[in-house]
């Protein structure tokens, strides 16, 4: 007995969407595997016949011959009510993904407030990752330096180690948006500014605060009306509470981020302050919770987004063996006037 068996259906390779791109089979594979040095014309291209052939790229034969998992892990070293709670973070992550949509790599996210028996690292340092992203680490984080030259890492956010100088980040003008929020309070005519800052063991802190010392120290204004916190509206509410208590007359305050600002507008309506007639609050980011704040807030914003998607390409680039990656990129901050200051 005989039985006609229909022929498997022969799966597209990459030499078939070479052909059909009518481009060199190093071609698709650069496109594949998100190298920048590919026209954006003949990317189109290339993509077009990758769909059209629902090529899928056999991604365990390639780890196995590039010694490639085709992963980036994305590291932060808060708990999962920060990341889950501040916008800041869904703006990055939106950022990042938007890049890695374009290449073939996969998103393993670690969040981790503290690194027990320093698994993070481990992790990183066991090839389970081709590299990896940080946002809001501290001093504190120790596993950061032990990964320095493990793998190809790119910060978000300037980092706060020794090796600085020789690592890549994406940051934005943090002093330079500070100093702007202060010197409109100062230019407004508020007579006592205060600010509550971000926490002093991140740079991001450290820098909002440099800002806001430096435009008050030229205005020749007294620096005592300061308040730290943790870039949570409960750590600010707290904060507010403490300065209105040692400062009564304050009649401004520059707020290190938009989030902590909703926590200090609760406590200056709670305490019978108005707010901007007794007193203007500026805060930080931009962030969705700048206009649904109970005042839309005035604030400095920053190209949060954007950070995450040139993050993420600068690791790709990396990855893909380019040298002429900027090793430090800082974008400009811009001030939004709304109705709280």
């Amino acid at each position: 007995m005989t039985t006609d068996l229909a022929p498997a259906a022969r799966l597209p390779t990459l030499e078939m969407v070479a052909a059909a791109a009518g481009v060199s089979r190093a071609t698709v594979s650069r496109v594949v595997n998100g190298s920048p040095k590919v026209r954006p014309d003949v990317q189109a291209v290339v993509q077009s016949a990758i769909d059209q052939l629902h090529y899928v790229p056999n991604r365990a034969a390639r780890s196995l011959v590039n010694r490639r998992t085709q992963v980036i892990a994305l590291v932060v070293p808060e708990n999962l009510a920060m990341f889950f709670g501040d916008p800041y973070f869904a703006a990055i992550v939106q950022g990042i993904t938007r890049r890695l949509d374009a290449s073939d790599y996969t998103l393993n996210l670690l969040v981790a407030a503290s690194d027990p028996g320093n698994k993070t690292m481990r992790y990183l340092r066991s090839g389970n990752v081709d590299g990896a992203l940080i946002v809001s680490h501290h001093t504190g984080d120790a596993f950061v330096a032990g990964i320095v030259g493990a793998l190809p890492l790119v910060f978000g956010g300037r980092p706060s180690i020794e090796a600085a100088a020789d690592v890549y980040f994406v940051d934005v003008d943090n002093s330079a948006g500070a100093a702007d929020a202060t010197r409109y309070l100062v230019d407004a005519g508020r007579r006592r500014i205060g600010t509550i800052t971000g926490p002093l063991d991140m740079p991001a802190g450290l820098d909002r605060f440099a800002g806001f010392t430096a435009v008050m120290a030229e205005a020749g204004r007294e620096t005592d009306a300061v308040e730290h916190a943790d870039f949570t509206a409960a750590g600010a509410a707290l904060a507010t509470k403490r300065l209105l208590d040692r400062v009564p007359d304050i009649d401004a305050l520059f707020v290190a981020s938009d989030l902590m600002a909703t926590g200090v507008l609760e406590v200056l309506r709670a305490r019978g302050r108005a707010v901007p007639e007794d007193v203007a609050v500026v805060g930080f980011d931009d962030s969705p919770s700048a206009v649904s704040a109970s005042v839309p807030l005035t604030t400095i914003r920053q190209p949060s987004e954007e950070a995450g998607y040139l993050m993420a390409d600068g690791l790709l680039r990396l990855l893909a063996g380019d040298t002429e990656v900027t090793r430090h990129t800082i974008l400009p901050t811009t001030f939004v006037r709304r109705a709280s200051a």
